[in-house]
């Protein structure tokens, strides 16, 4: 098949590879022509995937049109709040009839859409899949067993994706919910920030454990509310990114709770970080306005949100959630 991913970052550089083993022909977009010039003449992603060898086989360009023109499918890789200029740029030349693969993992500032939201709002009603779970692309990408999850609404649009993408060190598995899916592996990146605060302030085992526990309760409550399915979240999308994230050295979002443990400024955390996406940060927002508006009680989204964009201390944020009133583990 003729696949092209719209994004040059780890994500869908190591996809990339992976659709390249099966014996695709693949396309990789990036935004920033120099810097292509510069992966094109070092087959190297330096910025984003050190130390991994790109292909020749892999075509590397700046031409959106051309990116996604005649293409069997076409893989989104672009960060959530970016996503819809990209996708205002691509409606001219897409093919509505052409299948759409999503594995970026959030919820866009102001409107708190849902990816396939923004899609739709920009593409239309097309053949949408989206791919979560576990799957950090600096282990994708050297081949390291790996499994994840397609949803689609369109159970054969699944399937199709896992055709195209399994192998033997790429597991998919298949789902018919998409809500779920996407949120389990948005909100997993609030949770995964609140665990890089404790392991910045060094507070041990068992709050990280209590933490990731409660979190996956919260995102379930609320994933249900938006219309998941509360099964989806003790899947691949939900407790199996929950459990990568949280406890990775890889994980973007991890490391900014980790600084911010540390006692640093969001602001400064950003700065250092540069072009590198902790999808985490404005998650954080769209989820607490999510719980305000369905009404869901979120106390630990709602303290990251605190942190974040309040600047509360990490130790009134967990001593505020040690200290809620007594209650059954359920509720």
């Amino acid at each position: 098949m003729k696949i092209s991913v719209i994004g040059d970052g780890a994500w869908g550089t190591a996809l990339a590879l992976n659709m390249l083993k099966n014996g695709h022909r693949v396309s990789l977009w990036g935004a920033f022509p120099e810097y292509l010039n510069e992966i094109i003449a070092r087959r190297e992603n330096y910025k984003f995937l050190p130390g991994v060898k790109l292909p020749e086989e892999l075509v590397i360009t700046g031409d959106l049109a051309d990116a996604v023109s005649a293409q069997d499918m076409i893989l989104l890789a672009t960060p959530t709040q970016f996503l819809r200029s990209v996708l205002k740029k691509i409606a001219p030349a897409f093919d509505p009839a052409t299948p759409v693969i999503n594995v970026a993992k959030g919820i866009e500032i102001d409107s708190w859409k849902r990816i396939s939201e923004i899609v739709t709002d920009e593409l239309g009603n097309i053949d949408f899949i989206d791919l979560s779970g576990p799957s950090h692309a600096e282990e994708v990408s050297r081949q390291v067993p790996t499994a994840v999850v397609a949803a689609a609404e369109n159970e054969s649009s699944a399937k199709d994706v896992q055709k195209l993408m399994m192998n033997d060190s790429f597991r998919v598995y298949t789902s018919r919910d998409v809500v779920g899916v996407e949120l389990g592996g948005a909100l997993k990146n609030v949770m995964a920030i609140a665990a890089g605060i404790i392991d910045g302030m060094k507070l041990g085992d068992n709050p990280k454990a209590a933490m990731m526990t409660r979190g996956i309760f919260e995102m379930s409550l609320l994933g249900e509310a938006l219309g998941g399915q509360r099964s989806t979240f003790a899947g691949l999308s939900g407790i199996g990114d929950l459990i990568v994230t949280c406890c990775s050295g890889h994980s973007r979002n991890r490391h900014v709770g980790e600084e911010l443990g540390r006692g640093r400024k969001m602001n400064d955390i950003r700065l250092e970080m540069g072009l590198v996406v902790a999808e985490g940060v404005p998650t954080a927002k769209g989820a607490k306005a999510l719980a305000e508006k369905f009404n869901v009680t979120t106390p630990i989204i709602n303290e990251i949100y605190s942190i974040i964009y309040e600047e509360r201390p990490v130790s009134d944020a967990i001593r505020a959630l040690m200290n809620r009133d007594a209650k059954p583990e359920e509720i």
